[in-house]
């Protein structure tokens, strides 16, 4: 797929010695992302990974009020069956997954909300460190009625624990920073006007450090993170994405109401 001039301006890739710095430029919506974003964050990695000279990767969201608040919900209104949630959620695995698989540390540097697909780019990075007014959640259950595939489900049990994952998705509920720290999901809690600075100096301290050895610890750990076998959940993303509820949560949210959910 070809990244449109349009995304190129939503998700901007720039550059500092050995640091390289991709930027969610959507602020008026609060960098919710589109599918031509998520395109150019894909190709991003892709580019960190082929350039030897780059031995750090930051994520960050333009505006200071959100990393990445979700998808862009309005595509979802194009989904007609359960196999457009199937394929959603595996080109979702794909993409936190290849956040995770940059041969490069990767920074998530978070300011106001990691929502959904947010938490999910947040949770492919390898630091995460964050303003106070950072907020971290998955509200699916509130707003469309959908559900995560089991590898994103696996990724947030590792970060989260299976108990605070549970609490997060039924109350729909947003954990603030200290709550995230608390957890292990976020490192480092910095002031706004600070924040630039401090992940700057991280990035470059970690820059400056054996890149073969960073490169083999993060590979290391997330080939233990992937060696467990997991189930199958085709079945649950069927179930969901064709129900009655989770098109009924998507009309919901693009006409502003409360949803009227049946559990059909």
């Amino acid at each position: 797929m070809e990244t449109s001039a349009k995304a190129s301006d939503q998700v901007l890739v720039t550059r500092d010695g050995p640091v390289v710095t991709v930027t969610f430029n959507r602020p008026e919506a609060r960098n919710a992302m589109t599918w031509g974003m998520y395109q150019r964050l894909y190709e991003a990695c892709e580019e960190v990974d082929a350039d030897d000279a780059v031995r750090v990767m930051v994520l960050k969201g333009a505006g200071g009020k959100a990393f990445v608040a979700g998808t862009d919900i309005s595509q979802f209104t194009k989904f007609e069956s359960a196999e457009d949630g199937l394929r959603y959620e595996r080109d979702g695995d794909q993409r936190s997954g290849r956040i995770a698989r940059v041969k490069k540390p990767v920074i998530a540097q978070i300011q106001g909300y990691a929502v959904g697909g947010g938490l999910a780019i947040a949770a492919g990075a390898d630091v995460r460190i964050a303003t106070p007014d950072a907020r971290f959640g998955a509200p699916i259950a509130r707003t469309l009625g959908n559900c995560l595939s089991v590898q994103a489900y696996a990724r947030f049990m590792d970060l989260f624990g299976p108990s605070r994952l549970k609490e997060m998705i039924f109350t729909a509920r947003m954990l603030s920073a200290d709550e995230a720290l608390a957890a292990g999901f976020v490192h480092e809690i910095v002031a706004a006007d600070k924040i630039d600075a401090r992940v700057k100096e991280q990035a470059e301290k970690i820059a400056s450090h054996a890149p073969i050895t960073l490169w083999a610890t993060k590979e290391a750990v997330r080939r233990l993170q992937e060696s467990r076998p997991l189930p199958d959940g085709d079945d649950l993303i069927a179930a969901t994405y064709g129900s009655a509820d989770f098109r009924e949560g998507v009309r919901a949210f693009v006409d502003k109401r409360p949803p009227r959910w049946t559990g059909k």
